[in-house]
């Protein structure tokens, strides 16, 4: 069975988020279950390309409308991720040092058919095409309704949803850019009279994932307005937890953090890193240390955290550190909280690959208050390293996170509210002075296999029903 997941994003190559994660860590756990997983993304100018050589094994040109663009599929000459990847060089699309802008229509939709038209010409063609998220939501609609691609109609096609708040919308402007099909049929492309590539998926693909079950029932109520959509669809829906690298985040063997540990040496471990973390940002390491690491948005309670953390901090008992970037607002006032709290709160406004690792490994506790959190991977990697996550109930928080109330192990709250922050906060500080308790639970957390094989093995039964 051979397995082309398509997408965006793949860690450690292109990282926005955690969709990045995912593919850069699902192919290799599938090619440790014996078979064959792929990955095709479009080629960045960043410091991954800069730095790696590659090998061009196929050369050809796309027509994009009246438009016609030289494109080449590139791989790497090695195979150090784990599986096997492919690369579309598009110089006047897609070589460009971001992955997403405000309007991506043409890259993506370019991209696409650069995929769609290399796989004509491949003689061993893939099993299964897994699409991730809008940015490939046409493929499975050009599979089956353009003429071009006849020859791979019969290709089933799965879709994972991993944010469904994006859905990539377009107006009918571009219509003639999509490789030519039967008019009969552009309803498959239409949602509230707009091109919705993200819906046209839903309709097209043979089976829609998510990335939690949890997530699946509650897009069948709020998903931007594919609510109805998905009920209509939902026989062929279904939630799959993501999982973590366990490769990559492991505190016996991260070269990123100061000191490794494992569970017999976690209290040392984790000592070591909650100094380093103290004395780099001046904070207190006798207090339980609280992060949030993450992008300061609505859809992760940014805007809460400023007024939460007056709140917490003038009462003297935690510490607080922050790693992220998004609003300038809520960015501006985080950063006026340094200053009034020095040796309390500090914060690192931007992204630090090796300072998040240092901090799932130096806290005590981690933040994660978010409207919107299809499964959440920051959750994991703090169970991983024993920091106690402290989260709202809801989509993958919710699969993953057990409150301590209820024989778990983790701070769950219900609402996104200053209120219900502070309150849960405040239980994490309770839970951190009674040594004996906090101790355990901590041990526990760190027995929690989240790795991606169970998940890993879920999607490889999933391809094998649609492959009879």
């Amino acid at each position: 069975m051979k397995i082309l997941h398509i997408s965006a994003e793949c860690y450690p190559i292109a990282k926005v988020g955690g969709l990045a994660d995912v593919v850069g860590a699902l192919p290799k756990y599938q090619n440790n279950q014996e078979i064959s997983s792929q990955v095709v993304m479009p080629f960045y100018d960043n410091a991954f390309t800069q730095n790696n050589r590659f090998i061009t094994i196929y050369t050809a040109k796309l027509d994009l409308g009246n438009q016609s663009f030289s494109f080449e599929i590139k791989t790497l000459n090695n195979k150090k991720l784990g599986f096997e990847i492919f690369f579309v060089a598009i110089p006047e699309l897609l070589f460009t040092d971001y992955v997403y802008s405000t309007d991506d229509t043409d890259r993506f939709l370019a991209f696409q058919i650069a995929v769609l038209d290399w796989m004509l010409s491949l003689k061993n063609k893939p099993t299964i095409v897994h699409c991730h998220d809008h940015h490939i939501g046409l493929i499975p609609f050009m599979m089956t309704q353009s003429v071009k691609y006849k020859k791979l109609q019969h290709i089933p096609t799965v879709l994972t949803i991993h944010n469904a708040q994006y859905q990539g919308w377009f107006s009918y402007d571009k219509l003639s850019l999509i490789p030519k099909f039967d008019m009969a049929n552009a309803g498959l492309l239409d949602w509230d009279q707009q091109i919705n590539p993200l819906a046209t998926a839903i309709k097209c693909a043979w089976r829609v994932t998510t990335v939690s079950p949890s997530y699946m029932e509650e897009l069948k109520k709020e998903a931007n307005g594919l609510e109805s959509l998905l009920q209509h669809e939902s026989a062929k829906c279904v939630g799959v937890l993501n999982g973590i690298d366990t490769d990559v985040w492991n505190p016996e063997t991260d070269p990123y953090i100061e000191k490794n540990y494992k569970i017999s040496s976690v209290q040392s471990g984790k000592k070591a890193n909650k100094n380093y973390l103290c004395k780099r940002f001046n904070l207190d390491n006798k207090k339980p240390l609280f992060v949030f690491i993450g992008r300061l948005v609505g859809e992760k309670g940014a805007e809460l955290l400023p007024k939460t953390f007056n709140l917490i901090i003038q009462e003297n008992k935690s510490s607080i550190l922050l790693l992220g970037s998004g609003n300038r607002e809520v960015e501006k006032e985080l950063e006026t909280l340094k200053e009034k709290y020095k040796g309390n709160y500090n914060a690192f406004i931007g992204y630090d690959e090796k300072l998040s690792h240092i901090m799932y490994a130096g806290a005590d506790f981690l933040l994660m208050p978010s409207r919107v959190e299809p499964c959440g991977l920051n959750q994991m990697y703090a169970l991983r390293y024993g920091s106690i996550p402290v989260v709202r109930n809801i989509g993958g928080l919710k699969d993953t996170v057990i409150d301590i109330d209820n024989k778990g192990f983790g701070i769950v709250h219900q609402n996104v509210s200053v209120s219900d922050m502070v309150y849960a906060i405040k239980r994490a500080e309770e839970l951190y002075i009674n040594i004996a308790k906090f101790k355990k639970v901590r041990n526990s957390i760190m027995k929690i296999n989240h790795s991606w094989d169970t998940s890993a093995k879920t999607y490889i039964n999933l391809y094998k029903t649609l492959n009879r």
